[in-house]
């Protein structure tokens, strides 16, 4: 039989799990946020981050725990045709309980600026400088057509950074092997409730909530 496997971070280690595994296993659920609803205004309002976490973010954990169920059922029957029906919305929840677990701790109350160190480093070796970074992962983010994700992320094969859009809930590294080190959700669901169908606002504002600690601290994990 067939194991499918969604990779997420290190400090996201516990949502790893084998999709479909006949094992018994323990369903996914909703992370709690490190900070509260309101923490990050004036930049991304309350409003936006109940809705986002509690609605959203949790109808992909529950989707995603039913589709599994199907899934392992599908297995134990040897039914190849349904286990492939089954892998878009896998594919789609999954990746939507990736992402958003990612996104939430990319952010910060106490984020913004710039980051320090090695991450810095290899942002100025691979765009030149912090402001062209900026500029390209914004870019990237606006022009993704519809629903999706901008991304920072690390290439291990050719060990540099990389800026990537991702369509809908499709995870990064699942789907272009690059291990994901800062998401930018731009489904309307993110922002339109505060700066409506404008998007290029949304991204400006939330430079002033990455927490750079983070992504450098999955920066450093996936060079190991």
């Amino acid at each position: 039989t067939t194991t499918f496997w969604f990779f997420s971070s290190r400090s996201s280690a516990k949502l790893i799990a084998p999709l479909g595994c006949l094992a018994p296993r323990q369903k996914h659920t909703l992370p709690d946020l490190p900070y509260d609803y309101g923490a990050l205004e004036p930049h991304i309002n309350a409003e936006i981050m109940q809705l986002h976490h509690s609605k959203h973010h949790a109808t992909y954990v529950n989707n995603l725990n039913v589709t599994e169920e199907k899934y392992k059922e599908a297995l134990a029957k040897g039914d190849v045709t349904a286990q492939v029906s089954l892998q878009p919305a896998l594919k789609f929840n999954g990746g939507g309980h990736i992402n958003h677990t990612i996104f939430w701790t990319n952010l910060s109350p106490n984020g913004g600026g710039e980051p320090k160190g090695e991450l810095m480093e290899a942002i100025k070796r691979d765009f030149g400088s912090f402001a062209n970074f900026k500029e390209k992962l914004t870019a990237v983010s606006v022009g993704v057509q519809g629903s999706g994700w901008g991304w920072l992320g690390y290439n291990k094969e050719q060990g540099r950074l990389q800026i990537a859009a991702c369509a809908n809930q499709d995870p990064l590294q699942g789907t272009t092997g690059l291990i994901p080190l800062l998401g930018i959700d731009v489904w309307e669901h993110a922002y339109y409730l505060q700066y409506k169908n404008v998007r290029p606002d949304y991204l400006k504002a939330i430079w002033n909530v990455i927490n750079w600690e983070n992504v450098s601290s999955r920066y450093a994990a996936c060079k190991k």
